[in-house]
């Protein structure tokens, strides 16, 4: 889902020439921040390599840790070698087809036999000019207030190019942040409010108590493959549910199977956003009962939690 923004610059009037499609992923959204987390970084970077005997076909290695990572990411393991490479694999770098980083790297290499000796390349977390990007990145940093601000910085610059074509001139400060001299100001267009869907409430029981510890747990029908085999199927019933651009995501949830049985008390432990989260717990509502679970004969109420993929 990362941007990279990859620039060229023609002397008198940057322009967009071509996009190239990052064709693997490794990690998630947010910067790199020690060695061995598969993270592609994000922020600002530039060329500092030519590798034409790469083993991924040719490679352009990026000057990761910069000053920033220098400051905030681990200090003694930060991590490196992370390059736009060719072969489609990655562990944490940005792969592309081996055709286009032929491309790629005759333009770079053009560019500084031209004397461009600085080939920027900015990595962003998403597009920001796409309304489902900009709302899954919105759920992500919604508890996360450091991430939040390190996008916002990121945003501000992406924003600025956008309007100018033009490049602010980036710094760090002691605290690992970036700053910036000559951005300009964000123009917000006004966005007429979608009408918010209407929450359907659901099954929740106020269960005061529960015990530490049970006979016999609960009992899905059918015992616990067949609990395996609703997990899958209701997996792939909500993947085209999921936002734009997520083809896969594991979720994590809370439940009581409740004296009786029944199911209730739904809670998302890791989800991907408010609105597929609401429709992941009001699917869930819809399990069969249980056999509860039992303090010698007694049935009494259990917690449980459960983790399943989406796809």
């Amino acid at each position: 889902m990362k941007e990279t923004i990859f620039g060229v610059i023609r002397k008198f009037s940057p322009q967009l020439f071509k996009t190239y499609k990052v064709c693997a992923m490794a990690g998630t959204l947010g910067p790199k921040r020690m060695e061995g987390d598969y993270q592609v970084p994000e922020g600002f970077y530039y060329i500092n390599e030519f590798n034409p005997r790469s083993n991924y076909h040719l490679a352009l290695g990026i000057n990761y840790p910069n000053p920033s990572d220098r400051v905030l990411s681990d200090a003694f393991k930060p991590g490196g070698d992370i390059y736009i490479h060719g072969s489609c694999v990655t562990v944490g770098c940005i792969p592309v087809t081996d055709q286009q980083i032929e491309e790629i790297y005759i333009l770079a290499a053009y560019a500084k036999d031209q004397g461009q000796d600085f080939i920027p390349v900015h990595i962003y977390p998403i597009r920001y000019s796409n309304k489902r990007s900009v709302d899954y990145l919105a759920s992500l940093t919604k508890t996360d207030a450091q991430l939040k601000a390190f996008a916002e910085k990121l945003e501000s610059v992406y924003d600025h190019f956008e309007a100018t074509h033009q490049l602010p001139l980036i710094m760090s400060n002691e605290q690992g942040e970036y700053v910036f001299s000559g951005l300009s100001k964000k123009v917000v267009t006004p966005v007429v409010a979608k009408p918010k869907k209407v929450k359907v409430p659901h099954q929740t029981r106020n269960i005061t108590e529960l015990p530490g510890s049970v006979t016999s747990w609960p009992l899905f029908a059918g015992g616990n493959e067949n609990f395996l085999t609703y997990l899958e199927k209701m997996g792939k019933a909500l993947v085209p549910s999921l936002p734009n651009g997520i083809k896969k995501a594991y979720v994590q949830v809370d439940f009581i199977v409740d004296a009786d049985g029944t199911p209730v008390n739904f809670k998302v432990v890791r989800g991907v956003n408010e609105d597929f989260d609401e429709e992941l717990i009001t699917t869930l509502e819809k399990m069969p009962v249980w056999q509860p679970a039992r303090i010698n004969e007694k049935p009494v109420a259990w917690k449980m939690k459960q983790s399943f993929a989406i796809e």
